[in-house]
């Protein structure tokens, strides 16, 4: 019994503290320093209790470091989890496409904030190259992917991480 009750412990003790570690390295990265500092107090204070508990039991048993990383795995993925389901950011797109006004008129009618920019190219087929700048809150990234796919299934896009934006108009 007092084993099971151990790896119990150490499961969720992990789950807990690489969950709220995930959750702050996402939080420090977007500049908020005093919550994931305080964030960082908690996550190392339930792992030191933790790997305390569990590298001096008198119980040796391959269960114990496998409970371990099982508990750091799930944690993995539960932390990314709530900081994608959490923490709002915005996020540039970047859009190589052909002009095509319908999808044009569509992203604005949808109240994208959209750039456009006309690439160089030699116009064998009178169709333009052009590339599209969009920014935009992360979670209506797949609404903005659905309405370029619809019209271009080979569009290329590139999705990146921004951490300020200074003026400008971000749906």
């Amino acid at each position: 019994m007092g084993m099971i009750w151990l790896c119990f412990k150490i499961f969720f003790a992990r789950i807990m503290d690489v969950s709220i570690g995930t959750f702050r390295t996402v939080i420090m990265v977007k500049g908020r320093k005093t919550f994931a500092s305080i964030l960082a107090f908690f996550e190392v204070f339930i792992w030191f209790l933790i790997a305390r508990e569990a590298l001096n039991t008198e119980i040796s048993s391959i269960i114990i470091p496998i409970v371990y990383s099982l508990g750091y795995a799930c944690g993995t993925y539960i932390g990314t989890y709530f900081s994608n389901r959490f923490i709002k950011g915005v996020i540039s797109v970047q859009v190589i496409t052909f002009e095509n006004k319908k999808m044009l008129k569509e992203i604005k009618d949808n109240d994208y904030g959209l750039s456009i920019i006309e690439l160089m190219q030699e116009k064998k087929d009178k169709k333009y190259k052009i590339m599209l700048y969009i920014q935009v809150k992360n979670y209506k990234l797949k609404e903005l992917e659905n309405i370029i796919h619809k019209y271009d299934a080979d569009a290329f896009i590139v999705v990146n991480e921004t951490k300020n934006i200074i003026n400008g108009y971000v749906r």
